[in-house]
Order: C-alpha cells, then structure tokens, then sequence
C-alpha cells in the first residue's frame, strides 16, 4: 500500500497556515475581521523576511555537506548593522556606500571561515563558533558598548512602510530574493556543483567540481548574506544595539531544517527555509501573545525543530 508522503516545504507551509489560523483564536487575535486577519499576516510575512535572508547563508552552507554550518552568522548581522547604522547616519546618500560595505564585510568573514574549513580542515562548527567569538570581541572594541548614527529616511520607506497596494517593501524585497536564489540553486552550474559535493565530495572531485572553490564560494556567501540581513535589519527597526543580530542565530538555522533541509547535506531548498522562516516567526508571535516568557519560546522552537526532523526522518524511511 502506497503511503501519503508531502514535501517538507510544503509540510511547513501547511503548519504556518494552522498555526496563523490559530492566533485568530486567541484573545488578541484578529477572530472573524478579514481585515484584521489581513493585516496580521502581512506583518508576520514581513517580520519573516530578516530571519529568511540570513537563512539563505545557512542553506547554502548546510547544502553544501562536510557537517556545516555557520555559527558565526548572528555576529556578523550585529557587525554589519552597526556599520550599516554608522556609515548612514541619516543620510539617503550613504545608503549604497552602507550596504556594500556590509556585502564586502560580511563576504570577507565569512571567506576567512571558508579558509578555515578548505585549508586548515577546522571543522565547521569549531570555525565558525570562534570567528563569532572574533566578530563579538572586535565589535566591543569598534564600539566601546555605544553605537551613534541613524537610518536614512528611505531605508524606512523601501523596507518597513508598505510600498505597493499595502504591501511593505521588505516583503517585495524577499520575493525577489527568493527567485535568485531558486536560479542560483536550480538553474546554475553553481547550484549543480553545491548539490553534487553535499552529496559526495570524493566523487564530485573526481567528476571535475572544484571543491575547495565551492567551499570558499559558499561559506563567503553566507557572510555576504548575513551581511545583508544585518543592513536590512537595522533598516526595519530603526535601532541597533550591539547583540542585535543574536536572536536570529539558532531560529536561521532551525528554519533550514525546518523546511527540510537535510543536515549532512546534499539535499534541500530555500523554499523550504522561507517556509521554515515563517514557521518560526508564527509561533514566536503567537508565544508572544501568550505572553510566555523567553526560556518557554525557545523550548516551544526547539520542541517544533526536532518534531518536523523526525516527521521528515520517517517520511524518508517510508520513500526507501
């Protein structure tokens, strides 16, 4: 008898949507108002978009096999936004010069990971864990605990206010993101190459896929891309502080495996993190509501990461 299998993305997505139908349902839900229900889920789509993009980096790094992973991504969203919030200091000029600096810096971090894993064969996890160490010690000293400099107005405009037919520019931003980054995966040699060495990097060498090229190239990208989860970050909050980026560490890569991902590599998709993305944000907002307290959140993530794992586990064994 054939077994009823679904696709771990589309899994996530169909517990985002009980999840939100469920916070209707709280007190301060949005009950039977449509406009309401409306409203509630554009915000939550877009509160999803800052945990989705540094998510990207995750996926490419887990995809990409050999154990890894990037713990180094929550310090370089921190670095990369005070920047961002340094280089602006209100200014719509200074927008550009901001978000390269935070591409090129974040890129250069997360090179030096790639160097670490390709050339000196420190695993992944103990690589990045002390150059999060690193990025930490050295925003202390840039900044001596206090940060001065301010958004620009168009920063608010393009990311935190709605920009078409009530929809906010982030949201925008990330389904644009989202269709470069299914044509990086499935539609370019590099997306090929990242999927054949996460299956096997022996045989991807011997088939002519530069491996410790791939290597350096992912674990760059996933700098470049926290990087830019930072910019847009401070963007939409308007603020920073200097452990900004540190909530967004364990929930982007929850939201990787979430959508199922696999995490010895060689399978996955960012749709699947975008779902996850969402996933995460739901319950968050929901626990919020509740008004549980942070140690009850990250259980209740943790418990959802580990539930979705082993649901997908099975479904595999089923398909063998």
């Amino acid at each position: 008898m054939r077994r009823l299998t679904i696709s771990p993305p589309l899994a996530a997505v169909l517990l985002a949507i009980v999840l939100f139908l469920l916070s209707g349902l709280l007190p301060n839900g949005f009950g039977n108002n449509p406009d309401i229900a409306l409203a509630q889920a554009i915000n939550i789509v877009r509160l999803s978009v800052f945990l989705g993009v540094i998510a990207a980096g995750q996926t490419l790094v887990i995809i990409s096999g050999g154990e890894g992973i990037d713990l180094s991504a929550g310090a370089v969203v921190t670095l990369t936004a005070i920047l961002t919030y340094t280089i602006v200091n209100g200014q719509d000029a200074q927008v550009l010069p901001a978000l390269l600096a935070a591409l090129v810096i974040g890129g250069a971090i997360g090179l030096v990971n790639g160097v670490g894993v390709a050339f000196l064969k420190v695993a992944p996890l103990v690589m990045t864990l002390g150059m999060a160490g690193v990025v930490s010690g050295l925003i202390l000293v840039l900044t001596q605990g206090n940060v001065s400099g301010a958004i620009a107005p168009i920063m608010t405009r393009l990311i935190a206010r709605p920009v078409v037919l009530g929809i906010p520019g982030a949201i925008l931003i990330w389904a644009a993101f989202g269709a470069l980054m299914w044509l990086l995966l499935e539609r370019t040699r590099f997306g090929k190459h990242l999927f054949a060495i996460g299956t096997n990097r022996t045989t991807a060498r011997l088939s002519g896929v530069n491996v410790t090229g791939m290597v350096l190239g992912v674990y760059a990208l996933s700098g470049m891309l926290a990087g830019l989860g930072g910019f847009l970050v401070v963007g939409n909050t308007g603020v920073v502080h200097i452990r900004i980026g540190d909530p967004f560490l364990f929930p982007s890569i929850a939201a990787v495996a979430v959508g199922g991902t696999l995490l010895s590599g060689g399978k996955g998709s960012y749709a699947g993190a975008m779902a996850g993305a969402l996933v995460l944000t739901l319950i968050t907002s929901l626990l919020t509501t509740m008004q549980q307290p942070e140690s009850i959140r990250r259980m209740v993530l943790g418990v959802t990461l580990l539930l979705m794992i082993s649901i997908y586990g099975r479904q595999r064994g089923f398909r063998q």
